[in-house]
């Protein structure tokens, strides 16, 4: 039969497209580009929920869109996609093209055959993220936005039952191998925007694997994992049949010197990356100054022996070539409560004035200046600058205030002290909060300054440190009281931190269990707008109802401080994506040194 001019048309572009597919070419295995950060979680894009883990992932596994390397506030930037996505039916309907001749590296799921990329890839990975069994138990938002979605999700969640991959979702489906459709319920800009830079996996790999792919890494991204050695080293080498490719481009003038220096450039150059999984920023810098590392990340004080108190490099490291890129978070930093803690949850009068006692107890400017040496800003609302939601005409103040937290300690129920002068709790037991949290150095200088602060007002507190994994595990678990050492975001996007407190999220996402019907209101009218001000309306009330309920503080957004040797070439540092495809090495200029 035959295809309607319009899809004809389509099918003609792809395969011109193919025809133009620059074969790989051969990044120099001499350049090694070495990094530094903290261990991570694994391989699997749909079940980790570290920044380190999604660093490594997005040089491996691709989407059908990155965020724009140089656009500021960002956009959606094709990667395996043709095209920006087509979108008709006011908003409901969204298709997507796939280029052809992008393949899988190898794999023995794959029976020695070459494994393309297809639009099923993508069906499957976001399916992936709808099933309940697997580590974040789902996602209601995209769930109840896909049509026929939600019929196959609670037929998963039925007894005995399992997420059936095989069972067509009517709004989310292949039209033909390279073609992706979303039907949606409704218009959700922002959800379906943050799904669309989803990381493709192979099903065979999946299945092959029993599930478990988080040291079996293998996706279409310029590189492939050689080696990864638990808290010592990570190897990644170059993806022999990734695509050439070049450059971004950018109008604005800021840009013009670095894309000169990149032009003409064959991307990937780089041939190895290795990364060293070290956890703290002191022995990191000591790394970088001893070239031992190409680039690096601070997000705490350490970053002040590097930065002068006006906030430039310091001269001899700019004399030397070194590079500063200060980069603005997409996360805020939280106070967590458990909502289903009998001391410090619930939503009696007494357990919200409690809550909000201990947020207006802890001195957040204090924090931001002395435990992060200046370089962080104390938050007063959900959303960072930069990211969808943020009010930029609230001013950046903290919410400490102890005359506050005292009164409503007064008021409601925990006005008696024991012998030491600690507050008792409304029913005159012993009142101890205990805080989950790291054994890093800034969590310990945090812990003290914690402790002052409640014991400032009368609380006694405690302290339970766990390992940032087994801490991610105990806070999903529901296993703590008060928990901090945890941030949210790395998207353009400020759904992914509202949907922290939204009431179907489970509790992988939720990790305070809250649950409002006036909050999930509020979310899904910000989710029924087109990314831009007409969304902070709602995005303002549901940062007034967490302050009003407590059951999620916000404390600081923290800056990241980047650094580069003077030989590392192309770095634009992103707070939202890693992007070492487009970095280069000079060899010569490493060898001479500064």
């Amino acid at each position: 039969m035959a295809l309607p001019l319009e899809r004809l048309a389509t099918h003609l572009c792809i395969a011109v497209l193919a025809c133009f597919c620059t074969a790989a070419h051969a990044a120099d295995a001499n350049k090694v580009l070495r990094l530094g950060f903290g261990d991570i979680e694994g391989m699997d894009p749909q079940q980790s929920t570290d920044d380190f883990s999604r660093s490594v992932q997005q040089a491996i596994f691709e989407g059908l869109y990155e965020w724009d390397y140089f656009a500021r506030p960002t956009k959606l930037y094709p990667n395996t996609a043709v095209a920006l996505p087509e979108i008709t039916d006011g908003g409901t309907t969204w298709t997507i093209h796939v280029k052809p001749g992008i393949f899988f590296t190898d794999d023995p799921a794959f029976a020695g055959r070459p494994r393309e990329l297809a639009a099923d890839d993508y069906v499957y990975s976001i399916k992936r993220w709808l099933d309940p069994a697997l580590r974040f138990g789902g996602q209601p938002l995209i769930t109840e936005t896909i049509v026929g979605a939600r019929a196959v999700v609670d037929a998963a969640r039925a007894p005995g039952a399992k997420f059936d991959y095989d069972q067509p979702i009517e709004g989310l489906r292949a039209l033909d191998r390279y073609t992706l459709q979303l039907r949606l319920t409704a218009p959700n800009y922002p959800v379906v925007e943050g799904f669309l830079v989803t990381l493709a996996v192979a099903r065979e790999v999946v299945e092959a694997a029993q599930g478990d792919i988080r040291r079996r890494a293998i996706g279409t991204g310029p590189y492939k994992l050689k080696e990864w050695k638990h808290s010592s080293r990570i190897v990644l080498d170059t993806n022999p049949k990734y695509r050439t490719i070049a450059f971004p481009t950018s109008m604005d003038p800021m840009h013009a010197e670095l894309i000169r220096s990149m032009r003409g450039k064959r991307l990937p150059q780089i041939g190895v990356i290795e990364i060293s999984l070290i956890d703290e920023e002191l022995p990191l810098l000591l790394e970088f100054e001893n070239e031992k590392l190409d680039y690096v990340e601070f997000t705490t004080s350490v970053a002040t022996r590097l930065v002068e108190e006006d906030g430039k490099l310091r001269a001899g490291l700019a004399q030397r070539g070194i590079r500063y890129h200060p980069i603005p978070r997409s996360y805020t930093s939280f106070v967590y409560f458990n909502m289903e803690d009998p001391v410090v949850g619930g939503m009696t009068r007494e357990h919200i004035a409690l809550r909000r006692a201990i947020m207006f107890a802890f001195d957040t400017a204090t924090l931001a200046k002395t435990v992060y040496g200046g370089l962080a800003i104390p938050a007063n609302q959900l959303i960072p600058p930069g990211v969808s939601g943020h009010d930029p005409k609230l001013p950046l103040k903290s919410l400490y205030n102890p005359a506050n937290a005292g009164t409503l300690l007064d008021r409601f129920g925990y006005d008696k002290r024991d012998a030491h002068g600690f507050r008792l709790a409304a029913d005159g037991q012993p009142l101890t909060i205990t805080m989950l949290t790291r054994p890093d150095r800034d969590m310990r200088d945090t812990e003290t300054l914690w402790k002052k602060n409640m014991e400032a007002v009368g609380i006694r507190t405690a302290f339970r440190e766990l390992q940032f994994q087994e801490m991610s595990k105990a806070a999903f678990a529901g296993q703590y009281q008060v928990l901090q050492g945890m941030s949210w975001g790395g998207s353009p996007l400020g759904t992914g931190i509202f949907r922290q407190l939204y009431g179907r999220e489970p509790p992988a996402m939720n990790k305070a269990r809250f649950a409002l019907a006036e909050y999930d209101i509020a979310l899904e009218q910000f989710m029924h707008l087109p990314t831009g001000p007409e969304q902070l309306a709602p995005a303002r009330r549901m940062s007034e109802i967490a302050l009003a309920y407590a059951p999620m503080v916000p404390t600081v957004v923290r800056l990241v401080n980047g650094f580069s040797q003077p030989w590392l070439q192309g770095c634009y540092p992103s707070p939202f994506w890693f992007y070492w495809k487009y970095y280069d090495i000079d060899l010569a200029r490493r060898r001479k040194g500064p």
